[in-house]
């Protein structure tokens, strides 16, 4: 883990305090956003390094 992934955990819990206190249509769609960017991060480390 790097520092920008400290950072970027560290930032979740306010962030999603924030858009607990969005209006609902609001909140679907930033709870979607964050999904989308958890999602690649997660499907990024998913790589392995060849055997070759």
């Amino acid at each position: 883990m790097n520092t920008d992934d400290v950072d970027n955990d560290a930032a979740l819990v306010p962030r999603l305090r924030v858009i607990e206190e969005q209006p609902l249509d609001q909140r679907a769609n930033a709870y979607a956003q964050v999904h989308d960017e958890l999602k690649a991060r997660l499907e990024g480390g998913d790589t392995s390094p060849s055997d070759g």
